[in-house]
């Protein structure tokens, strides 16, 4: 009698963590569940997308301070500038 009494025992644990499971993954595909997946997403690409442009935009100021101080000291700035840019510098276009 006991052995039967522990067998149902584990058994209603087993069936609740089961239905758990099963109700937890039902939520994730209702709409309300969706939405709020994709709005945690949207909310990494935002935060990740901040960051980058801080980290474009702290370059690009380098980049200028440093073709600043070099136009200052009347330095030749062409090995400072890409390729392309140099290209462009010679050929009269500027943007």
């Amino acid at each position: 009698m006991l052995k039967r009494m522990i067998w149902v025992g584990i058994g209603v644990v087993v069936g609740v963590v089961v239905v758990r499971k099963l109700t937890k993954a039902a939520e994730s595909v209702t709409p309300g569940g969706v939405a709020e997946r994709i709005g945690g997403a949207g909310a990494e690409m935002r935060e990740s997308l901040k960051s980058f442009w801080a980290d474009v935009s702290e370059a690009r100021q380098a980049k200028e301070a440093e073709l600043y101080d070099a136009i200052e000291r009347g330095e030749d700035i062409s090995p400072l500038l890409s390729e392309e840019e140099v290209d462009d510098q010679a050929a009269g276009r500027s943007f």
